[in-house]
């Protein structure tokens, strides 16, 4: 972050709105902004009796002292000392005065005016103070907070490593109450209207009060009479919301209002909330014995991500709440109706952006790294409760993901992998903490009945007991993915000790994926690659089994170490190419409830007019269109020298009628084209008013088996390897993808010896034609330096650098990022013509380079493509070559480095391509 815009943040108060707008009250004071502040990076063991009177620096809260939003930015462990002065009067005489965190990491204690007024342990509930007795209205006020955080085994970290939480990390704040007030209330929902009610009300004096709520503009209305005694009370209702919206992604309709409490002998109390009605739940149909995830009673397929909630400023910490609305935003225009909350709670201002504009939310509790033993335990049951209670009312939140991976549970576990593939579980993983485990489970869905629990979300296939049947897996090739995406369905059914631990055995609980991608699954990592072609594939391979319920995307945004995000972490845009292969599409079309399988590789290497034959499923977990009519409309088109040609065009009418995944009764039979092309397969399902529900489509490298190709076009044709150069220049050159490109970086030239027909072939030469394929060329660090690979350990959980450029599987996906080459091509030293490439793409649209990777699980520069260059050679050189026969052809690049792509690379089956007639 520059000075220049920190400076500016110190001036402002950030996050000045209200930090709970689920449970909002009308009379506060923002205290974030400017406090003075000390690090003491030397742990005191019995803690500390008063606060310090020594401050030397100035921090911004609510952010993280390691952050560089905070002004601080030292990410080194210790006791952060605040110090703040305020003059603030409530606006009604007698109320009470609470000191509000969001929360702080990871001891807390807090002073008002020399005075304890109390202490907190955890790093991620929220807590208050009620600090009435020492607060001088009439007067300026001292607050002084110590927040200790030293890491230990025992803390409730989570995945901090991208930007460390330490201290106050989310907003701080005064509050007026009235003696007697509303101290919380929790709605649940019933898709038939009904709303039932808990509540806690703390009392001054004993005696009546009555409870009011009134929602929906005041369409929803109920009131009740308690008994209250001193202190808290709990207290319970119900009432029918006649002709009830439901909540879902679609329709996040929420009933906005308050509850008043209103007593005789005192102020009463009002607080602003809202709930959503929604019901989650679990559901045979048919004669299945496998569940599905249901909403409302009804199937839904869960389209998801892993969010890291990461800024690269705040780090956990949005800096304002119009980025967190944009979250859910950008979320939702991929089609995703799922996020799940990454081994940390949300913030709860962006968990009411999810309520409001409709997102799905797996909220994960944080893991502690040490070994599971009885603090570690106590701390993380104190946390996790503080987790639930505060985000419960919360409509879009539909599961509670208790432990990740099976961190934590390890009880001295000799190393720490990332991600185990293998189906033998850490014999680590005790069986009492198992056991610990399930009643982790139990009381989970004791606390929260409404919500769907999971016991840990693994990848060592060692559940206990859940309500979800899930398991990761980072495995890059189609034929692996598919082998093992096939064989987890199979071994999965009531019963079967499969994705189990020790003698348990699944249920019927709905399979879900909620972990999958393309960044672990690779020699070394993945570094940064192209996931369009890898996500579209194992899109259609989730949606081919009918047992299947949903996934869990790694990841919504790149992160420090991981580059494997629908958008770069500054959120710009990665393109994936889908729309140049079938129009209009786009990324949500992998999303849509009603999905057409293409059951076939997602290239197939074929012989020039070839006739094949392509399967087809129909997917649906929608009823929107059921008994209805829908046309599934086809079409095989292929690029032909520059110029897109339809070959063969259909379509089929479907029956749309029922839930799940069956196949369509014909396949689709095509004719490939009689030349070298990459045909592609488009599909559209449309309904009846021609509005487009989902796209998707499959490749065929299309080979005629001559030496020279077969193009539809006149004349004869030469081609010229790429990697067949004669000579070069440049400082930095290499070939890649089986010799089927060739790279040079950064300025230098190709030159090739180009032969043409002879006399007896050719006959006079009028006309010559040249196209090539090529894109500027990124010099990367391992290009220039060599590849420095190195094994992926848990430290790369923890934000241990990755050192992307060196990773021998990067090659940048194509994004908003342009990294632009001019290039001149000449003929016997005379120039003939000039090119600007734009980029050094790679997306889904290198479909040779995908289909001609080597090995599965290590990236050959894969998906990467050029741009098509043509040249008409002027008739007065083409004079010259009719009589030579022969020339020389140069290509040369600026500092942009150029990539030449063969028949074998890239998105045009050809090498350097002459024409000539």
């Amino acid at each position: 972050m520059t000075a220049q815009a920190l400076t500016s943040a110190l001036k402002q108060i950030p996050r000045p709105e209200y930090p709970r707008p689920d449970w909002q009250r009308q009379d506060w004071l923002n205290l974030n902004g400017t406090w003075e502040f000390r690090l003491d990076t030397v742990e005191v063991a019995n803690g500390y009796e008063a606060p310090t009177a020594q401050f030397d620096s100035e921090i911004v809260v609510p952010f993280s002292w390691a952050s560089p939003l905070s002004g601080i930015g030292r990410d080194e462990r210790g006791t952060g000392w605040y110090k703040k002065s305020v003059a603030w009067s409530p606006a009604e005489n007698d109320s009470r005065v609470f000191l509000r965190f969001g929360a702080a990491d990871y001891s807390t204690q807090v002073w008002v005016n020399g005075a304890l007024v109390g202490s907190h342990i955890g790093g991620y509930g929220d807590f208050e103070f009620d600090v009435t007795h020492v607060w001088c209205s009439d007067a300026e006020n001292t607050i002084v907070v110590s927040a200790t955080d030293f890491d230990h085994g025992y803390q409730a970290r989570g995945k901090q490593g991208y930007g460390e939480i330490r201290g106050i990390w989310q907003p701080v704040w005064l509050e007026a109450r009235p003696q007697s007030y509303i101290q919380s209330a929790k709605f649940a929902t019933f898709i038939n209207g009904t709303i039932g009610v808990k509540a806690v009300v703390v009392a001054h004096e004993a005696g009546e009060a009555s409870l009011q709520f009134s929602f929906d503009g005041g369409t929803v209305q109920h009131a009740f009479v308690a008994e209250l005694a001193v202190g808290e009370n709990e207290v319970s209702t119900s009432f029918v919301v006649s002709d009830p919206q439901l909540w879902s992604p679609e329709t996040p309709y929420l009933y906005e209002g308050t509850l008043t409490l209103t007593r005789a002998d005192s102020a009463g109390d009002a607080v602003s909330t809202y709930f959503g009605i929604r019901e989650f739940g679990t559901a045979l149909f048919g004669d299945r014995s496998y569940r599905w995830v249901t909403l409302n009673g009804k199937p839904i397929y869960l389209n998801g991500t892993l969010d890291q909630s990461y800024h690269p400023t705040g780090y956990f910490t949005y800096p304002t709440d119009d980025e967190m609305q944009d979250e859910i935003y950008l979320l939702k225009r991929l089609g995703l109706n799922l996020v799940r909350i990454h081994i940390k709670p949300e913030e709860p201002r962006k968990l009411y952006w999810a309520d409001k504009l409709g997102m799905l939310v797996m909220e994960d509790m944080p893991c502690f790294w040490g070994n599971p033993d009885e603090t570690a335990r106590a701390n993380y049951e104190s946390e996790a409760k503080e987790i639930i209670e505060r985000d419960y009312n919360h409509p879009s939140i539909f599961s509670w993901v208790m432990f990740n991976e099976t961190w934590g549970l390890k009880t001295n576990p000799e190393s720490q992998g990332l991600t185990n593939q293998s189906h033998v579980p850490s014999n680590t993983y005790l069986p009492e903490t198992q056991e610990w485990v399930r009643g982790i489970y139990h009381w989970a869905k004791e606390l929260d009945p409404t919500r769907i629990i999971e016991d840990n979300s693994p990848c060592n296939f060692d559940h206990v007991e859940t309500d979800l049947n899930t398991w990761h897996f980072y495995i890059n090739g189609y034929e692996q993915l598919r082998e093992h995406v096939t064989e987890v369905v199979d071994k999965t059914f009531p019963g079967s000790s499969f994705n189990c631990i020790g003698d348990n055995v699944q249920g019927d609980a709905p399979l879900m994926n909620s972990e999958c991608g393309n960044v672990w699954g690779f020699s070394n990592g993945a570094g940064d690659s192209d996931l369009a072609w890898h996500y579209w594939y194992m899109m259609n391979e989730f949606r081919r089994h009918d047992k299947m319920c949903g996934f869990v995307f790694t990841e919504f945004r790149d992160v420090t170490n991981e580059f494997n995000g629908y958008y770069r972490l500054d959120g710009t845009d990665k393109q994936f190419g889908y729309e140049d292969l079938v129009p209009g599409m786009s990324l949500s079309d992998l999303h849509t409830p009603d999905f057409i399988v293409i059951d076939a590789p997602p290239c197939q290497t074929v012989q020039a007019g070839e006739q094949v034959s392509v399967s087809m499923l129909a997917s649906s977990y929608s009823d929107v269109y059921h008994g209805q009519q829908l046309t599934l409309a086809w079409e095989l088109t292929y690029d032909n020298i520059g110029v897109r040609v339809t070959a063969e065009r259909g379509s089929v009418e479907l029956a749309w009628g029922e839930y799940g995944v069956k196949p369509i009764e014909a396949p689709i039979v095509v004719n490939m084209p009689k030349q070298d092309a990459v045909a592609v397969l488009a599909v559209r399902l449309v309904d009846a008013a021609g509005h487009v529900v989902t796209r998707n489509f499959t490749t065929f490298d299309v080979r005629s088996g001559a030496a020279h190709g077969v193009y539809d076009a006149e004349g004869q044709f030469v081609q010229v390897p790429v990697t067949g150069f004669a000579s070069h220049s440049f400082p930095y050159q290499w070939n890649a993808v089986q010799e089927g490109k060739t790279n040079g970086g950064s300025e230098g030239e190709f030159v090739y010896d180009v032969e043409l027909p002879n006399v007896e072939r050719q006959g006079a030469i009028h006309h010559i034609e040249i196209a090539f394929e090529a894109s500027a060329k990124r010099l990367l660090a391992r290009n220039v330096e060599g590849a420095r690979d190195r094994q992926h350990g848990i430290d790369f959980m923890h934000g241990a650098n990755a050192n992307v450029e060196y990773n021998s599987n990067t090659y940048y996906m194509t994004d908003d990022e342009l990294h632009p080459s001019n290039i001149v091509v000449s003929i016997d030293d005379e120039q003939v013509g000039t090119f600007t490439l734009p980029d050094n793409p790679a997306d889904s649209r290198g479909v040779l380079t995908w289909q001609y990777q080597e090995i599965y699980n290590k990236l050959d520069e894969a998906g990467s493509f050029g741009y098509l260059c043509r040249i008409t050679v002027p008739s007065r050189i083409a004079a010259k070559l009719n009589r030579s026969r022969g020339f020389k052809l140069t290509i040369a690049a600026d500092k942009g480095g150029v990539a030449l792509y063969g028949r074998n690379a890239g998105r045009y089956p050809f090498d350097i391509l002459v024409r000539v007639k």
